[in-house]
């Protein structure tokens, strides 16, 4: 009995490891052949290996990020590091010019003020 959960799970390792992973453009080309209506949707899976339950979730996934981005609601959550990173260093950038300006307007000052007192 144990041998035979043994297989099971490896076979299911295995089929997990091996799963073909669809890039954002091949999920888009095949909801989009769904939605034409050419074929039937079973057809469609039949042909591109899918489980029909995954086809109808990325449709609806494509079709509320349709319905969202008309609807003006396209704020992003930012989750990967690199947008953190580029956060920082915005905010690091942001604080170093403002120190340029702060130094720009004492030194305007000064200048000026030395302008006066020769006058």
């Amino acid at each position: 009995m144990k041998q035979k959960t043994d297989v099971e799970k490896t076979v299911r390792d295995i089929r997990r490891r091996t799963r073909k992973q669809y890039s954002a453009e091949e999920k888009i080309r095949i909801v989009l052949e769904g939605l034409r209506g050419e074929d039937s949707i079973a057809e469609l899976c039949r042909r591109e290996g899918l489980n029909t339950n995954i086809y109808y979730r990325w449709s609806k996934e494509f079709l509320e990020a349709g319905k969202k981005r008309l609807s003006g609601d396209i704020v992003r959550e930012a989750t990967s590091d690199e947008v953190k990173v580029l956060r920082s260093e915005a905010a690091a950038l942001k604080e170093a010019l403002a120190e340029v300006v702060m130094e720009n307007r004492l030194l305007k000052k000064s200048v000026i003020g030395d302008g006066e007192d020769g006058i």
